[in-house]
């Protein structure tokens, strides 16, 4: 009869066992509600060898943080192929399910955690909103976005961000009403800037030309319309 022997994990391994772990955690409670020794007893190793790979626990939140931004800003990434509305629809859809996933630490992210403030942190965080940002104009076929273009792209992604807060919040709205609303949403402030800008106008005109009757741009210009009647 044989009996198992624990495997020693190389550094880079343990650290990224570590990181796993920590993210797990954090994504079913706040981090700051979370101690090195539950992370430890997880990962199935004692409390001094967590901070013999991390010297806290805020270094090992801003490792996972940094794993966990990459997936997110990964969410935004979409075959630039079919129409606009429908591709949007799916990169919210996305979002959603890492937001669903990892609700306490996306929610702390935002609000406030043990590490909210620091460099690295803000870091992070921005490099997920220009990532999200890239990808939009991607999708828009435009390098260099003019003024109103950049508002409207850079304020539809903290409105996702600040939907899906309150969104966590309750859950008091269905999340699938709410994906199609940000697309709604988006669509909604191209055609306001539109009304008060030529190069908008010209842009939406291509957003809109090869959508479908039965896509969502499609179906927020029939509830506008029924609106006005």
């Amino acid at each position: 009869m044989s009996i198992g022997v624990r495997r020693r994990m190389g550094v880079d391994e343990r650290r990224q066992q570590l990181i796993g772990v920590a993210l797990e955690l954090f994504s079913r409670r706040s981090p700051d509600e979370v101690s090195i020794d539950e992370i430890a007893a997880a990962a199935g190793i004692s409390r001094p060898l967590v901070y013999h790979y991390f010297p806290g626990k805020l270094s090992l939140y801003e490792a996972a943080l940094k794993r966990a931004s990459e997936d997110l800003a990964g969410r935004f990434a979409e075959p630039q192929e079919g129409p606009l509305g429908a591709r949007l629809l799916r990169v919210m859809r996305r979002y959603f399910d890492f937001v669903d996933e990892h609700g306490p630490g996306f929610a702390a992210l935002m609000r406030g955690g043990p590490a909210v403030g620091s460099s690295a942190t803000n870091a992070l965080i921005d490099s997920v909103r220009q990532a999200a940002y890239e990808q939009i104009l991607s999708h828009l076929d435009v390098t260099e976005a003019p003024a109103r273009l950049e508002l409207i792209v850079r304020s539809w992604i903290s409105l996702a961000e600040s939907t899906a807060l309150i969104w966590l919040d309750g859950r008091r709205i269905p999340r699938g009403e709410l994906e199609v609303q940000l697309v709604h949403d988006f669509a909604a402030l191209a055609a306001v800037s539109a009304a008060y800008d030529e190069e908008m106008s010209a842009l939406v005109k291509r957003m809109v030309q090869d959508e479908p009757t039965d896509g969502p741009f499609a179906d927020l210009a029939a509830r506008l319309i029924a609106l006005a009647g």
